[in-house]
């Protein structure tokens, strides 16, 4: 899932932009070697001036004030080397070039830094929103919730995103423990007021629909009325609105040792018992949220799966389970739950993040939203991890 708010510190950090604007910072340097090429070849008596004095003020308009200041030097460099070399020292035209390019250089180091600047407090403002939206799109989960211990996390897949498709909730409600872990299918705006919407019904669902199909039935209701809302966007976030869908699992840990699932699409949850870890797999497949005419068959109903004191259940986005590496290999989750199982909560995060980033190499395609909750009905509620 792609993220509201990235952090790249210029304009087109994706896509062709991206590449449009690497081949644009490489065109001063460019320029510079031809020069090169012409002083010291037989075609020497072409006047290359202004050619090495354009160069600064091209390095302004794609890169810093570091990368501007170095194009400069660069050029001022060459400017000296290819009048030595020509013995042209004493020449006007020579002395000329120099203080041109010196003026244009100040000028373009100048002006780079002011843009600089500016786009750093517009990025930095966007960060505050975007740091403000997470808390309250994807608040951190309580770390006691009744019988269980609870923490959460939240990985974007680019360094600096905020928020995006991926969501997460814990209740603790008079029926149970209640949570959910979802996935818009989509990116942008879009994506985020999905998550919004899902996670708003499901918020006020929890705490008076007994039934937990019903709470989930909410949720899909929730994302219909956000996709049918005119929001005066442009075409493709439109269509991609149309389009989308949420895999979402809701989970209610009970009184007993039991764990009740109902899985709209998404990646099955894991369950530590024992040392050895099992997938919930649902019985009857349901399609995701916003794809409810695929239902057939009787009405949906709760699955039950044991859920004892001592037991770990994951509830993930399948930006973990669809991690691979350069072998194309996926991320091999139980083994790593196996092996942590003696880690709290938070730890046990901390390590499958670690764990994720070595075995991508830190280039994770997806976002990835977590909640892992371990059953501790015997334990003073006082104790924290």
């Amino acid at each position: 899932m792609l993220s509201l708010f990235r952090s790249a510190p210029r304009p087109g950090a994706g896509g062709h932009s991206r590449v449009l604007f690497t081949l644009a910072e490489c065109v001063p340097f460019a320029i510079a070697l031809l020069v090169v090429a012409i002083e010291f070849s037989p075609a020497h008596f072409l006047y290359t001036g202004p050619l090495l004095t354009a160069t600064p003020a091209l390095a302004a308009v794609a890169m810093g004030p570091k990368g501007t200041l170095a194009a400069a030097g660069f050029a001022l460099l060459i400017s000296v080397a290819t009048a030595t070399y020509n013995q042209a020292w004493g020449s006007q035209q020579v002395y000329t070039n120099i203080v041109a390019l010196l003026l244009v250089s100040a000028a373009s180091v100048t002006t780079s830094s002011a843009v600089y600047t500016q786009r750093q407090n517009e990025l930095n403002q966007v960060r505050r929103i975007a740091v403000a939206a997470q808390r309250v799109l994807l608040r951190p989960v309580p770390a006691r919730l009744g019988p269980v211990r609870a923490a959460s996390r939240y990985i974007a897949a680019e360094e600096g995103a905020q928020i995006g498709g991926d969501l997460y909730e814990a209740v603790q409600t008079r029926y149970g423990v209640r949570m959910i872990v979802g996935d818009v299918r989509g990116k942008g705006l879009p994506a985020v007021r999905s998550a919004a919407a899902v996670l708003g019904a499901f918020r006020e669902s929890v705490h008076y629909e007994e039934d937990l199909v019903e709470v989930i039935n909410h949720c899909a209701a929730a994302l219909r009325r956000e996709r049918a809302m005119p929001r005066g966007i442009d075409q493709d976030d439109e269509e991609e609105q149309a389009e989308s869908f949420v895999t979402a699992v809701v989970a209610q840990v009970l009184d007993g040792p039991v764990v009740e699932l109902v899985n709209r699409g998404h990646v099955p949850p894991l369950v530590l018992s024992g040392g050895k870890v099992q997938a919930l797999m649902p019985t009857s497949p349901l399609p995701p949220l916003g794809l409810e005419d695929f239902i057939i068959g009787p009405a949906e109903k709760a699955e039950s799966y044991p859920f004892a004191p001592g037991d770990r259940l994951l509830l993930y986005t399948d930006g973990v389970a669809e991690a691979r590496n350069r072998e194309n290999e996926f991320f091999a989750l139980p083994d790593a739950m196996e092996a942590e199982h003696h880690s709290t909560g938070p730890e046990f995060l901390e390590l499958l993040h670690q764990g994720l980033v070595r075995h991508t190499e830190g280039c994770m395609t997806d976002d990835v939203a977590m909640i892992v909750v371990d059953r501790i009905d015997n334990e003073p509620s006082d104790r924290r991890y």
